[in-house]
């Protein structure tokens, strides 16, 4: 049996379901609010992580998985990975995009075509051979892209090969070490380069061959993508699969968050969504407006189960301000030089008065808070300090991002052990070895306890892809208690905020395999 408990359907406790479910910032959110979750998760370092902070956890890859595993799951939410479409320059994010995009098409085209369908059988028949056809597609696609990818890695060991007895062969003939090496930097473009020696000239066209045979094979592997074309549409088919499969029961709620390049997709599962019953909304949501000590922006996607209704679903309401350089309480001017009404007797979209957003949170605030609940690594007191970026600002590298610790934290990444901690308005690394943040130090900055039990490999990898559990916080409230009243919500954030704080690691659950669907809680085996 697992060691989730069974828990009858009410409207208070919704059993969630999360696909990509990462080292867990949803489900230690939900945790807080009282939700039991169960997360799909294919890494074996966020895995390690999950068991020792006592997540349920399925390990391996989600399309190994199917909606029909899981129908005891009123709610499903996730965060596929999708970074193809943040690609820049050449263009593979946008085919990578547009190829999404159509797939959402087809599967929102029969969808629709079958919605109205007197028999359903059949109808879910249609639907289904759809997916297959896609998945079949995407399937042959990854087979021919591990098949260049493979040819591609032998060229260049070959290319590798050519350059060594260029090299060497450069060196013979009385070529200094120096010049030999400043002569193959050059071969960027060996057209240039002529060597009267007849095996240089040899060995010189041969590199060239194979710089064509590779550029050939860069373009192909673009036009392919990757598997995580595929991993995005999987939510969508999950709750497809719930909403049209005879028998099953449609997720009374869906949460979806990513990164804003995503939004695009977001939109077109809404149209989807809508098809199905759903109330949607998608929303753009700046981090530090919720709590998180970081300046962050995230796609969402949110929707309920509320047939007949056609109106939108509200946005989520900011709890904090915008952070802006050099100013606390940024806001447009008018054109007309009239002032907007003051936040605090503004109207939110239910028509009741919005609560005032506080100021938002610093990275000194965030930690200071934070050290009377660390765990076995501590949250360590530091003086005036100044983190600067493993990352250059406006396309120069050497131009590394600053920012105070008066202020927000910068997007944390999976690069956040390579920042340095300097000395405030100095590039002096702090001593101490507090001249970088610890894995403690950079959960908190993404709002996970102070004591969150960080295991396994690439830590920092996994702290920069979670999802912060302050954002999933607010989020999950908001969709999951739509009904609460304005003072409800204020309390329910405040408590849940301090549990959140004050969170610690209750016991260790290893993860689970195909064979713990029999007896798990959402199996119904």
């Amino acid at each position: 049996m697992s060691h989730v408990e069974m828990q009858h359907s009410s409207p208070a406790k919704f059993r969630i379901l999360d696909l990509f479910a990462g080292p867990g910032g949803l489900d230690v959110a939900a945790h807080v609010l009282g939700y039991e979750v169960t997360g799909i998760e294919w890494d074996a370092g966020a895995c390690a992580t999950r068991a020792k902070a006592g997540m349920d956890t399925f390990q391996g890859d989600v399309r190994r998985y199917r909606a029909a595993f899981f129908p005891h799951a009123q709610v499903l939410t996730g965060g596929p990975p999708c970074q193809t479409f943040t690609v820049a320059g050449h263009g593979a994010g946008r085919r990578a995009l547009d190829d999404v995009l159509r797939y959402i098409g087809r599967l929102h085209t029969v969808v629709r075509d079958t919605a109205d369908a007197p028999d359903p059988l059949r109808a879910w028949r249609q639907v289904f051979r759809t997916w297959r056809q896609i998945h079949e597609e995407l399937r042959r696609k990854e087979v021919e892209a591990r098949a260049i990818k493979a040819e591609k890695r032998a060229v260049e060991q070959s290319r590798a090969e050519k350059r060594k007895a260029m090299r060497k062969r450069l060196e013979e003939s009385g070529t200094s070490a120096e010049e030999a090496k400043q002569l193959l930097k050059e071969l960027k473009a060996p057209r240039t380069l002529e060597f009267p020696d007849v095996e240089l000239t040899r060995l010189l066209k041969e590199f060239g061959d194979l710089d064509g045979v590779l550029e050939k094979l860069k373009v192909r592997l673009e036009e392919l993508g990757d598997e995580r074309t595929g991993l995005v549409l999987q939510p969508l088919w999950w709750i497809i699969e719930r909403s049209r499969r005879p028998g099953a029961t449609a997720y009374e709620a869906i949460i979806l968050e990513q990164v804003p390049a995503v939004m695009r997709v977001w939109e077109e599962y809404a149209a989807v969504l809508d098809t199905l019953g759903y109330r949607t909304a998608t929303q753009f949501m700046h981090t530090e407006a919720f709590g998180v000590p970081q300046t962050r922006r995230r796609a969402v996607l949110m929707a309920r189960l509320e047939p007949g209704r056609r109106d939108p679903l509200p946005q989520v309401e900011e709890t904090h301000e915008l952070y802006h350089r050099g100013a606390s309480r940024p806001g447009p001017a008018k054109a007309d030089g009239a002032d907007t009404l003051p936040l605090e007797n503004a109207e939110n979209e239910n028509g009741r008065p919005r609560r005032k957003p506080e100021k938002w949170v610093s990275m000194e605030t965030a930690l200071e808070n934070a050290q009377h609940c660390s765990g076995e690594v501590p949250v360590r007191s530091r003086p005036p300090f100044t983190v600067v970026s493993n990352y250059g600002t406006g396309g120069v590298p050497e131009a590394r991002g600053r920012r105070d610790h008066n202020a927000p934290s910068a997007t944390i990444t999976g690069k956040v052990s390579r920042n340095r901690v300097v000395h405030k308005g100095t590039d002096k690394d702090l001593p101490d070895g507090l001249g970088r943040f610890n894995n403690a130090e950079a959960g908190v900055l993404q709002t996970f306890p102070a004591a969150y039990p960080w295991d396994g490999n690439d830590v920092s990898q996994q702290i920069g892809n979670a999802v912060p559990p302050r954002l999933a916080l607010n989020v999950l409230r908001h969709v999951l208690e739509p009904d609460l009243s304005e003072h409800e919500v204020e309390d329910r954030l405040d408590e849940s905020i301090r549990k959140l704080v004050a969170w610690r690691p209750r016991r260790t659950v290893e993860p689970l395999d195909h064979r713990g669907l029999k007896g798990h809680p959402l199996t119904g085996r």
